[in-house]
């Protein structure tokens, strides 16, 4: 299964950001295969519609489940239409590694 992680940067030991369609970058993580890799979220600056553009950009990425603090309510809409878990986490000490060990357990 591959999951979204939403992150403040590009490594492992980047922090984790509450937010989604704002997040500085998404860890794209495979369970399947253990492959890591990094996303730039594009839609970071947008004007408006940052949480749907960033919900476009994950369907496109095959992405099964999104971990993240915070989904505004039409993004979550959108994700719940795709079949597309959420998993809220409210800690923002949290490294990306950290969650990942987690989903590993």
């Amino acid at each position: 299964m591959k999951t979204i992680i939403t992150s403040t940067g590009n490594q492992l030991s980047s922090i984790f950001d509450l937010r989604f369609g704002r997040a500085s970058w998404f860890c794209l993580y495979d369970d399947q295969s253990g492959e890591v890799s990094f996303v730039e979220n594009e839609n970071i600056n947008a004007q408006s519609g940052a949480g749907t553009k960033t919900v476009e950009k994950v369907v496109e990425l095959g992405v099964q489940k999104v971990i993240s603090g915070d989904f505004g309510p039409k993004a979550k809409e959108l994700l719940e239409k795709f079949n597309i878990q959420m998993v809220l986490l409210q800690n923002d000490n949290n490294t990306v590694q950290h969650i990942i060990n987690q989903l590993k357990s």
